[in-house]
């Protein structure tokens, strides 16, 4: 499966996001793309950052738009997975999967501290979605820095974890960068799981937007800070014999905790 990751320059105007994010559809079905993946919050901005709360966001036009990528997928025959802001009686931080002609699924962000628990309600979904032959897991940015919902993922037997990032600095933290991609490379590692991220280049990206294997080797990745997009054509591997013993110890350890 042929898998885009395009980072932009999100900003608070869903209309710029919006000709951003078709323009890269666009792209991606020139160049056979099954799946895109866009950051965190890329349709509508992150609160406080881009726009000033999620209680400010023009939901009726999310929704129109969300319909307008569905109508993308179903002619074009691609996947997206793409952040906004939702309002579904609660606001909440959301990862759309949208497939073609196929019902509007989501993942609810659940990690939630300062800004994310004074705009959103904690998600309550699993975050595993088939596309495809593949099984995805699907997590949004600060759940990256907590194994346990990444271990959840590997007792799903997921092919494939993606993680929407919104995550950036006003001044150039490359010491925050190096220490979620290290996160990133354990999350790989440890759960024996190919990883995929993409992020927003607002000011200074905190967070790669690459894959990288089941042992975190990074394969390919957007220069930091520059709008771009990033396709690897993603398949199963067999296993080198590092990831065949982490795969067999790992499987006992998670039959103990579910015993």
């Amino acid at each position: 499966m042929k898998i885009a990751a395009y980072q932009f320059n999100v900003c608070g105007d869903i209309q710029k996001n919006m000709a951003n994010i078709e323009k890269a559809i666009e792209q991606a079905v020139e160049k056979k793309v099954e799946l895109i993946i866009f950051p965190e919050c890329a349709l509508t901005g992150y609160p406080p950052r881009d726009i000033k709360a999620a209680k400010s966001v023009d939901t009726d036009k999310v929704d129109r738009e969300i319909n307008r990528l569905q109508q993308l997928a179903d002619i074009n025959g691609i996947n997206i997975i793409i952040g906004a802001v939702a309002y579904d009686g609660k606001y909440f931080n959301r990862a759309y999967v949208i497939s073609p002609n196929k019902a509007l699924d989501w993942y609810d962000k659940r990690a939630l501290y300062g800004w994310d628990k004074d705009n959103f309600e904690k998600g309550s979904k699993d975050g595993v979605f088939k596309i495809g032959k593949f099984t995805i897991g699907l997590r949004i940015c600060y759940e990256v820095r907590f194994p346990e919902y990444f271990r959840e993922l590997y007792s799903a037997k997921t092919d494939l974890n993606i993680i929407l990032f919104n995550d950036v600095s006003e001044n150039d933290d490359s010491n925050r960068y190096r220490v979620i991609r290290s996160h990133l490379i354990t999350r790989a590692v440890e759960n024996v799981t190919p990883v995929f991220t993409v992020n927003s280049t607002k000011s200074y990206q905190t967070a790669p937007t690459c894959i990288l294997d089941a042992s975190g080797n990074v394969l390919r990745a957007c220069k930091r800070n520059t709008d771009g997009m990033i396709i690897y054509d993603f398949n199963k591997k067999e296993l080198n014999f590092g990831e065949a013993g982490r795969r067999e110890l790992s499987d006992e350890l998670v039959a103990k905790i579910n015993i």
